[in-house]
């Protein structure tokens, strides 16, 4: 039965065997757990959680760890990596960040879906996030290289640096250098919904 029957056919990255595939080129490229922890500035039992689907990692995390593998973010999220020029991902296809901890007891504060995980080799990298709403000092401030964009589609988000705070509303959008520590939040009674584009 095929999607449009009503069968979902969404993947967490659990599914797709994120933490395998990072064990697996890791290991290809000759690092230990250490070289990629310091290579990626991470410490070296979250990525082992990682590598063991024990924890969800941030899109953040994601990129470091691509970049220092030397491999694209979208390879993550695919089951098979192939050459394409245009690709379609329908709303029940999308791969799904389930709601788990990135460690310890860190709670993340949002939930994303991969909105182009079939294209290969881009250098951008759509995402439907969920951010929660939190207290400000839960807020988990991370950085990584590149520029990000977020267009919030529905309710009100807090953006805040070390240096300022910009609170934004459905229709109101904004671009940064994400090599900043920055971290965002959800205010109000309700989540908030925003497209965010993450170049690597």
């Amino acid at each position: 039965m095929g999607a449009s029957m009503g069968t979902s056919v969404r993947k967490d990255l659990g599914q797709l065997g994120v933490g395998e595939k990072i064990r697996h080129m890791r290991n290809n490229k000759g690092l230990s757990l250490q070289q990629l922890a310091e290579k990626t500035g991470l410490s070296k039992p979250l990525i082992s959680q990682i590598e063991n689907e024990q924890v969800s990692p941030p899109i953040s995390t994601l990129l470091k760890i691509a970049n220092s593998l030397d491999t694209d973010i979208s390879f993550f999220f695919q089951d098979q990596v192939q050459e394409i020029k245009t690709t379609v991902v329908r709303s029940d296809q999308r791969v799904i960040s389930p709601r788990r901890q990135v460690q310890g007891k860190a709670k993340l504060g949002y939930t994303y879906e991969a909105l182009a995980s079939t294209k290969p080799f881009k250098t951008m990298e759509p995402f439907l996030v969920t951010f929660e709403v939190k207290d400000a000092e839960e807020v988990i401030k991370f950085s990584h290289e590149g520029e990000e964009f977020a267009f919030v589609l529905e309710g009100r988000l807090e953006f805040s640096t070390d240096t300022e705070t910009i609170i934004l509303g459905p229709g109101d959008s904004l671009y940064f250098d994400s090599n900043q520590l920055h971290g965002f939040r959800a205010l109000g009674d309700t989540p908030a919904k925003a497209l965010v584009t993450v170049s690597q």
